[in-house]
């Protein structure tokens, strides 16, 4: 009997989650799949969030725009969220049109076989867009 892979998801806590719904929607084309609220089991906090997919399902992982609805928003960097790109023009491009920032520039990590870009999303969140080199 074989033992399958666990899925994976990650939480980002966010200030505005149906505006950053929108934002990674437009810039990494996911989708936005489950809206849920209610509270925490772990916290006992009231909540929102919105489930985003790669796909049509929740399979390959998932990215959640989490807001505790009592709380202040997050001031501190929460996580550094990392995305393969197949075209990093196209991305630096959605992520600016849709107001994020490119943190740094350009760089090509040849020992890693990687292309790479940090921005950062409107509400400040870093993220580590990858594109892989040519062999």
């Amino acid at each position: 009997m074989s033992n399958p892979t666990p899925g994976m998801f990650t939480k980002l806590i966010v200030d505005d989650e149906e505006k950053m719904t929108d934002y990674y929607t437009s810039v990494y084309r996911l989708n936005a799949a489950v809206r849920v609220d209610g509270n925490s089991v772990g916290t006992g906090e009231s909540f929102r969030e919105v489930i985003l997919t790669q796909g049509a399902d929740m399979s390959s992982g998932t990215l959640v725009m989490f807001k505790f609805t009592d709380r202040p928003a997050p001031r501190d960097q929460q996580v550094i969220l990392g995305f393969v790109t197949d075209d990093m023009d196209a991305l630096k491009a959605r992520i600016v049109a849709n107001g994020g920032a490119l943190v740094g520039s350009t760089r090509d990590e040849v020992s890693h076989g990687v292309r790479v870009q940090f921005s950062q999303d409107p509400e400040g969140a870093l993220a580590e867009n990858v594109q892989m080199l040519a062999h």
